[in-house]
């Protein structure tokens, strides 16, 4: 596989069986041969991602100084700002080359899971930064439901066999800003390659060159979304439920060339995780005798605590 293939969510959403039937088909044959889609018909209004980009692109703008205010200390980078290059990819001594921020979950009707949550951060400074970052994170955790939803039937489950787990989970909207490059790096890139550690990521800002995916060949391909169109990729925590017959991908972001390293990059992930409780052990009907089971039980939370520890956001 070359490119990374293209699906509309309306085809699910419609009343046609036949075309609903064909939306789980072709993204349930792109996860098992890429782990990638790109994906039309979401829920993303275009008045929202403007304001979005709007309200980050200041973020980052503000003084260092100011940033630092809101990187809070003791939570593993899962709320508020990451300062440039704290973040690394698994194996790799280098961090990478952004900053970044975290919305997270806003919990619905359970005050004592809202308690185990870190709080979401307010900035003062920007007076519609955290309602756009919240109807962003709405609208995405919307979107990611209904793809969860098809990949269900995909797998032979329930049609919201995910609802109840992803429902006030552990999710996560990470803005992402990649300055310009200033000299060569030594060693170090935008974001070194790596797989999600979570269900599913939904990516915006996937327009321009530099997000690439590493197909069945080990080949890098460029990954390159419509404006209209989100990348979807499947990760680690929905790979090991299936065994991998849904393929997390690894995947990169590299330096642009020379010539445009004055520019700046922004992307905009929303990682889809369950609650920590969600059990990843594989699925029965994921085992047989040519794939036999590959990965201990697990659940989420113990998942992603090991995980961070791996990316050096938590200290052991």
């Amino acid at each position: 596989m070359t490119s990374i293939p293209s699906v509309n969510l309306k085809d699910y959403l419609s009343d046609d069986p036949n075309c609903k039937q064909q939306f789980i088909n072709d993204i349930g044959n792109a996860y098992e041969k890429i782990g990638f889609v790109a994906l039309k018909g979401h829920f993303l209004e275009d008045d929202l991602i403007e304001s979005l980009y709007k309200e980050i692109k200041t973020f980052f703008n503000l003084p260092i100084e100011v940033k630092r205010n809101y990187e809070i200390p003791n939570i593993g980078g899962q709320r508020g700002y990451v300062s440039f290059g704290k973040e690394s990819a698994k194996g790799k001594k280098e961090g990478d080359l952004k900053e970044f921020w975290h919305f997270g979950q806003y919990v619905e009707n359970d005050p004592d899971l809202e308690s185990k949550y870190p709080n979401n951060v307010t900035v003062n400074e920007l007076p519609f930064f955290n309602a756009v970052g919240k109807e962003t994170f709405r609208m995405l955790e919307k979107t990611a439901k209904y793809v969860l939803r098809a990949l269900a039937l995909y797998l032979e489950l329930d049609e919201t066999y995910f609802d109840a787990y992803i429902h006030n989970g552990n999710s996560i909207l990470r803005p992402i800003h990649y300055p310009p490059i200033t000299q060569a790096p030594n060693n170090a890139v935008r974001a070194a390659a790596h797989g999600d550690i979570n269900l599913i990521t939904l990516l915006m800002g996937a327009q321009g060159y530099g997000l690439q995916v590493k197909n069945n060949n080990n080949e890098w391909i460029d990954a390159i979304a419509k404006p209209d169109e989100l990348i979807i990729n499947v990760g680690d925590m929905l790979s090991r439920l299936t065994n991998n017959k849904l393929k997390s991908t690894i995947h990169r972001v590299v330096n642009p060339p020379e010539e445009l390293w004055h520019t700046s990059r922004y992307s905009i992930p929303f990682f889809m995780h369950p609650i920590k409780e969600m059990k990843l052990n594989v699925l029965d009907n994921c085992i047989d005798n040519n794939n036999p089971k590959k990965f201990d039980d697990i659940t989420a939370g113990e998942y992603l605590h090991e995980r961070l520890v791996d990316l050096g956001l938590v200290k052991i």
